[in-house]
């Protein structure tokens, strides 16, 4: 047996399995809310709003025999630009690279146009499919399920609160048989693949989305323009997009409060984030139509690179 073979014997066993989990769903059905309490720590932002996620995100959930990286991925929408179709790309794509897949549906409403195009995907995907009918805690016990359960034709169906956490031990147990064989890609104590740029762009962006309404936060960007970590803090620089004058007054805010309150509440998760004290610095900058830009997406990282000429 040579030194891998050992490592792999001793550390994990031959039958340790690992895999990817793509966690779908329409809009504000609760995947990253869920992912998070999953991982037992906040690896995606959140919101009541649709549309919080962009990206796709790794969450790593470490057991004993079993590794699962749940792809957290935008809801499915009806996209309307640029940025929307980017987002729905993101999400078929991640049914490529699935092992298997949690559909995610919101069990206090019956299903939608968004839930009928999604099971229309799925019925292609070729991958085990776990139906999760979240925020089972909003309906009553003895409500029908049946449409949701008519949806699509799944290994396991079952129901979750990921605000109350219920549910969530049976999501873990029913996928772990779904995980092919293989080792662990990530070391134990790694919840994320997210570098700290994107988690402290990503970490203004929720605050930003949270004390505003309306179309600003599907008008939001941001970009960290300097992220320096010296030995006794790290300095964050940070420019918010949105694409209009008026969205620039409301995230500013009368004298400058909506953005110092969004920078204070940023500025305390990032430092729990990276256990240093941060020093955070912002400006607000209006792009207009930036949501159709494609270069400034992929610039800021919502869409693919550009090809190089050979």
């Amino acid at each position: 047996m040579d030194e891998l073979d050992s490592v792999f014997s001793d550390d994990w066993g031959e039958d340790h399995r690992s895999g990817i989990v793509a966690v779908l769903g329409r809009p504000n059905v609760g995947k990253s809310t869920l992912i998070n309490a999953i991982l037992g720590q906040k690896i995606a932002i959140t919101a009541a709003k649709p549309q919080t996620t962009r990206q796709k995100q790794l969450g790593i959930l470490t057991r004993d025999g079993a590794q699962i990286l749940f792809t957290d991925t935008p809801g499915v929408h009806a996209p309307v630009t640029r940025l929307g179709e980017y987002m729905v790309g993101v999400a078929r794509g991640a049914l490529r690279d699935a092992d298997a897949i949690v559909w995610i549906v919101d069990a206090s409403q019956a299903p939608t146009d968004e839930d009928r195009r999604i099971a229309d995907w799925l019925g292609q995907a070729e991958r085990p499919i776990v139906l999760v009918m979240n925020k089972s805690d909003l309906i009553d016990r003895d409500r029908d399920r049946s449409q949701h359960l008519a949806l699509c034709n799944y290994q396991h169906a079952l129901e979750t609160s990921a605000l109350k956490e219920r549910g969530l031990d049976e999501l873990t147990q029913c996928l772990i048989p779904l995980m092919p064989l293989g080792p662990r890609y990530y070391p134990a104590d790694q919840a994320s693949d997210a570098n700290l740029r994107f988690m402290a762009a990503e970490t203004i962006r929720e605050k930003i989305i949270r004390l505003t309404s309306e179309e600003i936060p599907h008008s939001v960007a941001v970009e960290i323009n300097r992220f320096r970590e010296r030995p006794d803090m790290t300095v964050i620089e940070a420019t918010i997009y949105v694409e209009r004058a008026s969205q620039k007054g409301i995230v500013i805010g009368k004298r400058g409060q909506m953005i110092k309150r969004a920078g204070v509440e940023a500025r305390d998760d990032l430092q729990r984030l990276l256990n240093t004290k941060v020093h955070l610095e912002t400006r607000v900058k209006v792009l207009k139509n930036w949501r159709s830009n494609e270069e400034f997406m992929r610039r800021v990282g919502y869409g693919r690179p550009r090809r190089k000429s050979r």
